[in-house]
Parts: structure tokens; sequence; C-alpha cells
């Protein structure tokens, strides 16, 4: 049987959940990804910083908190 892809992928590089490199809550996958934003998840604190920047020069920056990405499924596409 193949693998089917992750229908999850940092939204600044590209690396797909679950992935070497992928940062986790608690470094454990169960828990769910590290850093996510509104627009999807961020696999690093590497990419969180860099897609803050990005949306503070843009004058985009959320004014709350994202929920958890994993709670409410919908927010995304996959």
């Amino acid at each position: 049987m193949l693998a089917r892809p992750d229908a999850y992928r940092c939204i600044e590089c590209g690396l797909p959940y679950r992935a070497p490199g992928f940062s986790y809550y608690h470094g454990m996958v169960e828990e769910g990804p590290a850093y996510w934003t509104d627009r999807g998840l961020l696999c690093s604190a590497q990419c969180s910083l860099a897609h803050h920047k990005k949306r503070r020069a843009e004058g985009t920056l959320p004014q709350e908190p994202a929920p958890d990405p994993f709670e409410v499924p919908s927010l995304f596409r996959r």
C-alpha cells in the first residue's frame, strides 16, 4: 500500500508535517505542531520568525492567537 502524502505543510518553506526537522509541541508528533498561525502551520522557530516579519511588513499581523489547527481542521485547506 502506498503512503498517503501529508496534507499539512509549513507555509514558509513547504516542509511536510511529520518530516524530519518539523518541530512538534513538547517534541511529540502526537501533540501537534509547535508553531502555527491563522494562515497555516510553521515547521520551526526560524520559519515562525520569518513569517512574523513578513506579516509585520505587510501590516497583516493577527490581533489574537490563532486556534489550534488540529482542533479546528476546517481552517486549513488540504
